[in-house]
């Protein structure tokens, strides 16, 4: 059975997650920041990384990515709709606050462009698109121990925002009514931020989805 944890990162409180074996080998999901944390983690529990997976490319899903990479030799993976924004904070999303610097990541190795099953190593995930949030989001659903990783698309009594770049609501909904409420309802869901939830709860309690 794989492990799950949590670590809230960076200036926005992020949720990173180490998904870990009994082998000892691990992937991480949106390091957003705090490079050394997620170290400390891997250190602690003798964990060996095999590969970064981003569920988009905002600024606060992807500050450590760099330094992670060069420590570990690790390829990332991505959506290709998001190719661009990686070097650009104007689509990263970092360029609209001035409180913070501007969020450059070098390109990612590995080009999601499909909806798929991926195997990194152990791990095997199916993989959804899921835009609206942004326009590359994916989540990637782990179906034998019955939990996913969604990004900022549904959160616990919410959606995520679709202000920023080719955000849209109705995509959005639409992603998270086709792909992720199709999803058993027992289905743990990890967020890019707060509690998980499940597919039950939502369609019981989220306002936006009453509609």
């Amino acid at each position: 059975m794989l492990k799950i944890d949590r670590l809230e990162l960076g200036p926005v409180q992020t949720n990173c997650y180490i998904i870990s074996g009994e082998d000892k080998q691990c992937i991480i999901f949106d390091p957003g920041e705090e490079a050394g944390k997620i170290q400390e983690v891997l250190k602690r529990k003798q964990l060996t990384p095999l590969a970064i997976l981003l569920t988009h490319a905002h600024f606060d899903h992807i500050g450590a990515v760099d330094e992670l990479r060069d420590i570990y030799k690790i390829p990332v993976y991505l959506h290709h709709k998001e190719r661009d924004f990686l070097g650009r904070p104007n689509l990263n999303g970092s360029g609209k606050y001035a409180a913070l610097p501007d969020y450059r990541v070098a390109d990612a190795d590995e080009w999601i462009s499909d909806e798929q099953t991926l195997e990194i190593g152990p791990f095997q995930m199916e993989l959804f698109h899921t835009p609206g949030h942004s326009p590359g989001s994916v989540s990637f659903y782990f179906a034998k121990d019955r939990f996913a990783i969604v990004g900022d698309t549904l959160f616990s009594g919410s959606i995520g925002r679709t202000d920023l770049t080719e955000g849209s609501e109705s995509v959005l909904l639409k992603s998270i009514r086709d792909s992720l409420l199709t999803l058993p309802e027992e289905t743990f869901l990890f967020p890019g931020h707060g509690p998980e939830t499940t597919p039950g709860q939502e369609r019981q309690h989220n306002p936006f989805l009453r509609i």
